[in-house]
């Protein structure tokens, strides 16, 4: 698929305010399974200084600084992106397919902060290790199966809903609550696949559905990373394994770190700030059947 994305974004403020150092999440990936074929990312007011940062999860942030005070900041990023359908798993592992809960000491170790637990003493959130149980109970212990259970399970257990303000929630909140968005039920499926020894990421982008919504929302998903196949997509609030109408723009272990503009701003006592956003998609060219 070949695809034209603009989300763009409008912060009023009541009163001039300087802006902080902000971050960008909006540069869509350029490698693996999607090529970046244009990107453009208009400012206003112009930062004194925009660089890009190769963060750790390979995906490339840009940071700027400002000067001077202002009542209006925009931002507008223009992409163009080709996404191609990834190799069918079961082609990828063959008869080599991981055997679960996958040993840690057999993983690069590169992958460590991708297993980490949610709570602060590193121990993964019980509500979590529960579903995760339950998925590898009608598996076999096998990953696919697992993946597809875990799926399953988180669909009927929780309603999708969208839910346009706040971190996504932990696996317990979201359990309990038994309503979550998709940041919401991506994390779910993370923290899951973690409990597992199958290091798992939060994914931040957009999915072109069929047929076009009256408005896209900017999504999320999971990735989990597969011994013999790489990173792969999986939406939980979606039908499961992604296919090439999904566009990844940040990807990290961290939600928090895949926020599509992040920054601060001070100003004089009480000045308040809103946000309008918008995002307008264009299917170029469709995958081929």
């Amino acid at each position: 698929m070949r695809a034209r994305v603009t989300h763009s974004f409008t912060y009023r403020y009541t009163a001039p305010v300087l802006l902080g150092p902000h971050r960008f999440c909006l540069k869509p990936r350029g490698h693996g399974f999607q090529n970046l074929l244009a990107f453009k990312l208009e400012i206003s007011p112009e930062p004194s200084r925009l660089y890009p940062l190769l963060a750790a999860s390979g995906d490339e942030i840009l940071r700027g600084r400002f000067t001077g005070a202002t009542e209006l900041f925009t931002a507008r990023a223009i992409s163009e992106v080709e996404t191609q359908a990834a190799p069918l798993l079961q082609a990828c592992l063959e008869d080599n397919e991981p055997q679960l809960p996958y040993p840690v000491g057999r993983l690069n170790g590169d992958l460590m902060g991708a297993l980490e637990g949610w709570l602060p003493n590193g121990q993964h959130d019980p509500a979590a290790v529960d579903v995760a149980q339950e998925a590898l109970m009608g598996s076999d212990q096998r990953a696919l199966m697992f993946l597809q259970q875990l799926v399953e399970i988180i669909q009927d257990r929780v309603k999708y809903t969208q839910r346009h303000i706040g971190p996504a929630w932990p696996a317990g909140r979201t359990l309990k609550e038994r309503v979550g968005s998709c940041r919401d039920l991506a994390m779910l499926m993370v923290e899951a696949c973690r409990c597992v020894g199958l290091p798992a990421r939060f994914v931040s982008g957009y999915h072109l559905v069929d047929p076009k919504p009256e408005r896209y929302d900017l999504h999320a998903w999971a990735e989990v990373y597969l011994p013999g196949a790489g990173w792969r997509g999986f939406d939980p609030s979606g039908m499961g394994i992604i296919d090439d109408r999904y566009i990844t723009l940040a990807t990290s272990s961290k939600p928090d770190l895949t926020a599509a503009i992040t920054g601060s701003f001070s100003g004089p006592p009480g000045v308040e700030s809103s946000l309008a956003w918008s995002i307008e998609a264009e299917v170029l060219e469709a995958c081929a059947a």
